[in-house]
């Protein structure tokens, strides 16, 4: 008899996930944005987590497998006056552990967060991704995202 096949669970966060998604930021060479895994930095965490669980325009999600997370997306809902008071999503921090990259988990999650954007009726699903990730850029590309703006930041902290 054929073993069932195990499928990735994409979910909301837990509080009992924020280590794990830290670890998978903090694996992260290309980004830059300094993330740690150091036990002393948790508490920073937990309370961005606690935030963003509050708010009724953010969903931060993970990808489940084998009872671990393995992946991370956070969805922003934004109302604006322009495009007539449309709500748009921003789709950020998306990340995939390493070691399971290319097994097709971070379309699915890709597709979930699309999803959730036409349920809630979004107009415009923004995504930014590091200029330096040419593989993301394929991937985003390939699941119909279009490069048409180009980006600025500035760093105030």
């Amino acid at each position: 008899m054929d073993m069932p096949i195990e499928l990735p669970v994409i979910r909301d966060a837990r509080e009992d996930d924020i280590a794990a998604l830290v670890a998978i930021f903090a694996q992260d060479e290309k980004g830059g944005h300094g993330d740690t895994a150091d036990p002393s930095a948790l508490p920073v965490y937990l309370a961005a987590f606690h935030l963003i669980a509050a708010s009724p325009d953010n969903r931060l999600l993970v990808v489940e497998f084998g009872c671990e997370v393995v992946g991370t997306a956070q969805v922003t809902f934004t109302t604006s006056l322009t495009g007539r008071g449309s709500t748009r999503m921003t789709i950020e921090a998306v990340q995939m552990r390493a070691d399971m990259r290319g097994r097709g988990y971070g379309e699915l999650l890709m597709r979930h967060c699309i999803e959730l954007g036409r349920e809630r009726g979004v107009r415009l699903v923004d995504l930014m991704s590091n200029a330096v990730r040419t593989d993301a850029h394929r991937f985003y590309e390939r699941l119909g995202f279009v490069k048409s703006h180009v980006g600025f930041k500035m760093k105030l902290g």
